[in-house]
């Protein structure tokens, strides 16, 4: 299938799972990452959670990373030209949902493509190559474009991968993890 196709499709089902539903999937996807060796990265980028989308709750992961240690990065989206601006996510950050409902910093110390470590990835569905269907503006793949080439990436589904988006073309990065509920 298509990305388009495979976008309407992914919404749809996620938006069909109960609370209950959600909260198991949630669940079986925090152990697995309970389980991950984060000794070698020092700065972590995750998403925050659209809850109006359904989203993986990404606050018990940012949690569980700063009680190891870890810096945890965000972003603030720049629609104009589909861009990610990075920011440090502490205590002391001030969030506001924009219009689309992402959380996003205000006033927040800005940090540098370059010193992000490991990124957690948001996504609708993937497929056995690791390749991602998002919600289509390409933000993340202009962010992971601008990554170190020892970027490490994991992507963060509901969803089993599918065999193949048919799609694919030469700017979509493969992640080089998928964790979805086993």
């Amino acid at each position: 299938m298509k990305k388009k196709e495979l976008r309407a499709l992914y919404k749809e089902k996620r938006n069909d799972l109960s609370e209950l539903e959600i909260e198991k999937l949630q669940t079986n996807i925090y152990n697995q990452i309970y389980q991950l060796d984060f000794s070698s990265v020092k700065n972590i980028h995750i998403f925050l959670s659209i809850q109006k989308h359904k989203e993986l709750n990404t606050y018990p992961i940012i949690k569980y990373l700063q009680r190891l240690g870890k810096s945890i990065i965000i972003s603030k989206s720049n629609f104009s030209d589909s861009t990610l601006t990075h920011f440090i996510f502490d205590n002391n950050t001030v969030l506001k949902e924009n219009k689309y409902g992402i959380p996003e910093p205000i006033q927040a110390e800005a940090i540098a493509v370059e010193e992000i470590d490991l990124v957690f990835v948001p996504l609708l569905i993937s497929d056995e190559h690791n390749y991602r269907v998002g919600y289509g503006k390409g933000f993340y793949d202009r962010f992971l474009q601008n990554c170190r080439s020892d970027i490490q990436t994991i992507g963060l589904n509901f969803f089993k991968p599918i065999t193949h988006i048919s799609d694919i073309n030469e700017f979509d990065i493969p992640l080089q993890r998928i964790i979805y509920p086993t």
